[in-house]
């Protein structure tokens, strides 16, 4: 949703940084409440609430995440509803039995300043086929507060560390906004062993910052500096094309302003400067690209042509926070892309 504060160089500084930068959209919670079925989760069984804990990143910092879901291996002979084997038919009405399958686990990556359960409708959908992990990056949610690492390789290595110590692989890697250079950032640095398939959600892994528009950013930054509350307030309430009540927006603004000021703004101006371009030639596994930011779609499609055999969907009807928005067509696209991985 286009808000008509945002004139000139506003406008465009918050499109780069909307892209760059993600944002809660659900409601505010605390360690110990980890997230539960929302209406618009899907209308899959209810599981155990998940749980949340720490694991401990490679400098000491405490990265906390939320876990729920099946472990990957189901228990027994054959499982009810499971995906059919890709020989498989399916015809309508046909109940799927299949033998134990091995299930890549799922791990969600939000964005700048929001913590692991901005992904609470995924988290209740698909935890109740999939072992599901949502992170807090550092410096957000409930993860250390710190004034080093906040630099997209840096933030790669905190993935690497939760996927190791919750012993994820395979995993299938899901970032939204700045989280996806960081997940190139990932694949350069370790490689794909691993990996089961990656999704980059209205994310870019690079950005041409030059002349107005750099300077523009940078003002855009210094209005964050200078009043940080009234920068989150309209910052958040641009992320959308459809209407959220007024509670659930301010949950969405506390939520960001847990990061501190400090670190928000390095961690802008860190992915502004990275280029992982290159990194994107060494995935080799199965990757979907999803969209909903329309004048970022040649970023996507050239994203696309680095990645042998990447997939490319737009969702027209959503903004930046495309798996709120619309999350049963997210949803729907992601179980696809999960059940097409052998």
């Amino acid at each position: 949703m286009e808000r008509k504060v945002w004139n000139g160089w506003k406008r465009k500084a918050l499109a780069l940084c909307a892209l760059a930068c993600t944002f809660a959209v659900l409601p505010q919670r605390s360690a110990a409440e980890a997230p539960g079925p929302t209406p618009a989760a899907s209308a899959k069984e209810k599981n155990p609430r998940p749980k949340s804990g720490f694991i401990t990143s490679w400098d000491g910092a405490k990265i906390h995440y939320i876990e729920a879901g099946r472990s990957k291996t189901p228990i027994g002979d054959a499982q009810v509803g499971n995906p059919l084997p890709p020989t498989v038919t399916v015809t309508k009405g046909q109940i799927s039995v299949t033998g134990p399958h091995r299930f890549p686990s799922i791990l969600f990556v939000p964005g700048w300043t929001m913590p692991a359960w901005i992904w609470e409708n995924q988290i209740s959908h698909f935890s109740a086929d999939y072992r599901v992990v949502a992170m807090d990056p550092r410096s957000q949610g409930e993860s250390s507060k710190s004034c080093e690492g906040s630099y997209p390789a840096a933030r790669a290595r905190d993935i690497k560390a939760v996927v190791d110590q919750l012993h994820l692989a395979p995993v299938v890697l899901v970032g939204w906004s700045m989280a996806a250079t960081e997940i190139a950032s990932y694949v350069d640095q370790f490689g794909t062993s691993g990996i089961a398939g990656i999704v980059f959600v209205d994310g870019a892994v690079a950005f041409d910052m030059t002349g107005d528009g750099l300077k523009g950013y940078f003002d855009f930054l210094k209005s964050e500096q200078t009043n940080r509350e009234k920068f989150a307030s309209e910052f958040v309430r641009g992320m959308y094309k459809k209407p959220q009540s007024e509670e659930y927006l301010q949950r969405v603004i506390k939520a960001s302003l847990q990061t501190p000021t400090d670190s928000a703004i390095t961690m802008a101006l860190a992915m502004i400067t990275t280029d992982n371009r290159p990194a994107l030639a060494k995935i080799d596994k199965p990757t979907v690209i999803v969209g909903a930011t329309p004048r970022m779609k040649p970023m996507f499609e050239d994203m696309q042509k680095r990645i042998p055999g990447a997939r490319l969907e737009m969702l027209e009807d959503a903004g930046h926070a495309l798996f709120v928005d619309d999350a049963e067509k997210f949803n729907i696209l992601l179980d696809e892309f999960l059940t097409s991985l052998k």
